[in-house]
C-alpha cells in the first residue's frame, strides 16, 4: 500500500505533532491497520463519499498522548492503485466536523 499526504494534511499534522508527542508513532500504527483493511472494520470507520475510483473515509486515529480520546483523520482510498492519500487530521476539541470544503476541493482537483 502506498501512502501520500496533501499539503494541508502535512501542515495540520506538524502542528498537532508539537502538541501530541506520540502522534507520529500513532500514525504509523494507523497505517499498519489500514494497510490490511483500507475501508476499516467496525464502528470507527465511515465512508463519506464514494465514486468509481476513490472512496473518502473518515476514521478515528487513536492517540496515546490523549489517553483514550482520539483524533479524526480523513483519507482517500484508491482501490485500483492500492494507494491511500491523507487529506485532514483534527481533534474533536478543535472542530466538530470534517472540512467539507477541503474534501470537495480535493475531489474537484482529482478529476
Amino acid at each position: 500500500m502506498n501512502f501520500n499526504e496533501i499539503d494541508y494534511f502535512t501542515k495540520d499534522f506538524r502542528r498537532l505533532s508539537k502538541k501530541y508527542k506520540s502522534l507520529p508513532d500513532d500514525l504509523l500504527e494507523f497505517k499498519k491497520v489500514i494497510s490490511g483493511f483500507p475501508l476499516g472494520r467496525g464502528k470507527h470507520f465511515i465512508i463519506l463519499t464514494a465514486t468509481e475510483t476513490v472512496k473518502i473515509m473518515k476514521a478515528r486515529l487513536f492517540c496515546r498522548y490523549l489517553k483514550g480520546s482520539s483524533l479524526r483523520i480523513i483519507y482517500a482510498y484508491y482501490e485500483k492503485k492500492q494507494m491511500i492519500e491523507f487529506i485532514e487530521v483534527y481533534p474533536k476539541s478543535e472542530k466538530s466536523k470534517e472540512d467539507r470544503q477541503r474534501i470537495n476541493n480535493y475531489l474537484r482537483n482529482f478529476k
